[in-house]
């Protein structure tokens, strides 16, 4: 092999560490952040806090939102109910729910996209 040119499992290789570093660094930010934050907030946050089980959570909260507005506004559909008023707020509140949701996903990807156009 020439001085200066790698092959194709040489490079695999490198990304492969690079990124476990990485991961690495990330789990100990991560655990730094978590160690920072839960003095300001007054509670711990429990020993297997996970980035992924938060947004699931999330998702699963905007998903109910959804849900109860979407009954809701069928009771008032149906006369069932003639607080019309409570199922627009519920509606407006499961919308920038949604939105909030969404703006956070573009972050997350945002960063993930920078991430991967740093230089190896």
């Amino acid at each position: 092999m020439e001085v200066g040119k790698t092959t194709a499992n040489d490079l695999g290789s490198l990304i492969k560490a690079d990124l476990a570093a990485l991961a690495n660094d990330a789990g100990n930010l991560a655990n730094s952040a978590v160690m920072a934050a839960a003095p300001v907030s007054g509670q711990a946050l429990p020993a297997g806090f996970s980035f992924t089980q938060s947004m699931k959570d999330a998702l699963a909260g905007v998903n109910a939102e959804d849900s109860a507005a979407a009954a809701r506004m069928a009771d008032v559909d149906s006369g069932k109910s003639d607080d019309l008023v409570g199922a627009m707020l519920a509606s407006q509140q499961a919308s920038l729910s949604f939105s909030m949701l969404m703006q956070v996903r573009n972050k997350v990807m945002g960063a993930v996209d920078d991430l991967l156009k740093l230089p190896i």
